[in-house]
Order: structure tokens, then C-alpha cells, then sequence
């Protein structure tokens, strides 16, 4: 399982800037006019986890496998793109396939940079993005009730399917986000948005692109950025595109040395894929022989076969035990060895919930 990220906004607000940079990749052009973006931009990032570092000093193998983040960059959106204004419905399109929206938003004055609307109004911009979104949402909406109208005369049973469909058009065209639906959590609306894939039931994630200044300081656009994300219970990221294009090509201390000049404790990126994996209810678990230390992404909660099935569908069918060990006791007993003389391995069956960080040996039998 991999975390996907699709990175929308308005054109010139700095959205491939941002993606070259968190991306480390400039595959995709940062130019001073619209659309330079036309085709999705996809790069697969690794995420990064110290604690792999660590376990690499003791297992000391030939590879180190850090788990992986998908960023797409979506060309710009404008008024009207539900309609197909723009690059219209191939933007929409595109956004479906992601687990996370990031929506970058212009938080800086600079007269040199045009801005789409003509001035600098965060809340304005993200009313226009999540506008199209709502309307997009609509017209699946209305497509799917039509297809339920005629279900209905032959099976009555999808009638609360199309009551429910109705209800949450109705909603959206409030000018609200499914994301907030009372009703999100019923079985209706989980069939519905398994087949429709609602843009706004998407989580959220606001990156307000600052200056310099910015970055220490929130300045009036991140303020008002900053109340409207608590009040929808949104996460938001401060960054400057500029600063995080710097950061590409240092290492890990130039990087920790560069922000700290600079009065910031995390970066953009470390920032995105910690909030995406919060929002999602993400987490990894290791695996440390001498061929590989691999990290795994996985759902919390997740029982021990589940979570082999990430590395194998074998894995799951044959499951017999889990050894484990926490990357806590892995370390502190010098790695495997040391932590079975101590008593630290837990031999766990098909129940054990996977925790962060454990380091896993599954048994398994096909």
C-alpha cells in the first residue's frame, strides 16, 4: 500500500514549483503562465524514516527499501473546469485516482508573478477549486440517481442507495463538501462513494506557499488560510517552494543545517507525507534481513496476515505465526540475536495487531 498525493490549485501558485522540488525530480516545466502543466506529472518519492538508518547499522544489508509516496502534479484548474473549462474533466479525472488532495494555494505578494484572478485571495481561491469539485460531484451524483431510478422499478432494495444519493446532492449543492456529510459513515454512503470515488470526500490538505518571511511568520493569507482548515478540519502545511527547491541535492545535515538558519523545523515534504499519513491512518512496519531492510505501508489496525499480504498474497493464505520485535528492543538488543536472548521476540498469531515499527519475520506455509 502506497500513499498517493494529487497536488491541485489554480494556475501560478506555485503548484509544479512545488512539485519539482518535494519530487526532487524537475520533470515538471515551472513556468510564469497557465497550463504549463498539461499532463499529470507522476514521481514515486521515497518517504523518510530514520529509523530504517538504524536498523541498517546493525542488520548492515546490500539494500535499504524505504516504503513510497506517489505525488501527482494535476494541471491548473480555473472557473468552470466541471464544464470543461480549461483542461476541464481531464483535471477531474485525473484527482479520482488519489487518496489525498493537497491544494496548494498562493500566500505571497510578488507583482512579477501573475496571478490567474488578478489579486492575492486564498479563500477566494480555494472556494473556486473546491466550487468545481462540488459540481463535479453533482453531475456524478446525477448520473448515478438516474441509473438508480430505473434499479428501483426492478429491486426495491436500492431504494435507500437512491434516498441517500439524492440527500447528499442536495448537500453538496449547498456549496458543501461530501467530506462533512453527516451520514459519511453509513453503508449507503460507502457503496456510493466506492462507485463514484466523490472528489470532496477526499481528505484535505492545504499547503500555503509563502516567502521567506512567511515561513516564520504567518502573514494575513495564511491566517485566514489557517481558520478556514481548522474550521473543516483540515490540515495545513506552510512552505515555500522556493526554499524546498533549494533543498534538492543536500543531505540530510545540509538540509537540518539550512532550515534551522532559516527558523523551520521541518521541511515541505516531511511535513506532507507525516499530515498524509495521519489523515489516511497510516503507518509502517519493517522487515531486516541481510538482502534488504524494507519499510511497509500499512492501514493501523491492521491484523498480522493483512499485513504480510503486503509483501505477498502468499503470505496472508499460508500464514502461520509472526515473530516480532519492537524496533525499540531490535535496537536496543543490537538486532535480532541479541533481542531473542533477551526475550524480547513475541511469537504472534493470526489476531496480533501490527504496531508501528515492529519488526516482523512472517512463517508461512502455501
Amino acid at each position: 500500500m502506497g500513499l498517493s498525493i494529487g497536488l491541485v490549485g489554480l494556475p501560478n501558485v506555485g503548484k509544479s514549483t512545488t512539485f519539482n522540488a518535494l519530487t526532487k525530480a524537475q520533470n515538471a516545466e515551472a513556468a510564469n503562465y497557465p497550463f504549463c502543466t498539461i499532463e499529470p506529472n507522476k514521481a514515486v518519492v521515497p518517504v523518510p524514516d530514520h529509523r530504517l538508518d538504524e536498523l541498517a547499522k546493525i542488520v548492515n544489508p546490500e539494500r535499504i527499501q524505504h516504503s513510497v509516496i506517489e505525488f501527482v502534479d494535476i494541471a491548473g484548474l480555473v472557473k468552470g473546469a466541471s464544464k470543461g473549462e480549461g483542461l476541464g474533466n481531464k483535471f477531474l479525472a485525473n484527482i479520482r485516482e488519489t487518496e489525498v488532495i493537497l491544494q496548494i494555494v498562493r500566500c505571497f505578494e510578488d507583482e512579477n508573478i501573475v496571478h490567474n484572478e488578478g489579486s492575492i485571495d486564498p479563500l477566494r481561491d480555494v472556494e473556486i477549486i473546491e466550487g468545481e469539485l462540488i459540481l463535479a460531484d453533482i453531475e456524478s451524483l446525477q448520473k448515478k440517481i438516474e441509473r438508480l431510478k430505473k434499479q428501483v422499478k426492478a429491486d426495491k432494495k436500492a431504494q435507500p442507495l437512491l434516498d441517500m444519493a439524492n440527500e447528499l446532492s442536495e448537500y453538496l449543492a449547498e456549496g458543501n463538501l461530501a467530506r462533512t456529510y453527516p451520514k459519511k459513515n453509513s453503508d449507503e454512503f460507502t457503496e456510493l462513494n466506492k462507485d463514484l470515488r466523490l472528489l470532496t470526500a477526499k481528505e484535505i490538505m492545504y499547503g500555503a506557499n509563502v516567502d521567506e518571511e512567511g515561513l516564520i511568520e504567518d502573514n494575513e493569507y495564511v491566517k485566514a488560510l489557517r481558520e478556514h482548515a481548522q474550521k473543516n478540519n483540515c490540515e495545513l502545511i506552510k512552505l515555500c517552494a522556493k526554499v524546498e527547491e533549494e533543498l534538492v541535492g543536500l543531505d540530510e545535515e545540509e538540509v537540518k543545517e539550512f532550515l534551522n538558519e532559516l527558523g523551520v523545523k521541518e521541511s515541505g515534504l516531511d511535513q506532507i507525507i507525516r499530515k498524509g499519513f495521519e489523515k489516511l491512518g497510516l503507518m509502517n512496519y519493517f522487515t531486516a534481513g541481510v538482502k534488504e531492510v524494507r519499510s511497509w505501508t500499512i492501514k493501523q489496525n491492521t491484523p498480522a496476515p493483512k499485513a504480510a499480504a503486503v509483501i505477498h498474497n502468499d503470505f496472508e493464505k499460508g500464514f502461520i505465526r509472526a515473530e516480532v520485535i519492537s524496533y525499540e528492543d531490535f535496537i536496543a538488543c543490537g538486532g535480532e540475536a541479541g533481542a531473542k536472548e533477551a526475550g524480547k521476540m513475541r511469537l504472534e498469531g493470526k489476531d496480533y495487531i501490527v504496531q508501528d515499527g515492529d519488526v516482523i519475520h512472517f512463517r508461512f506455509n502455501v
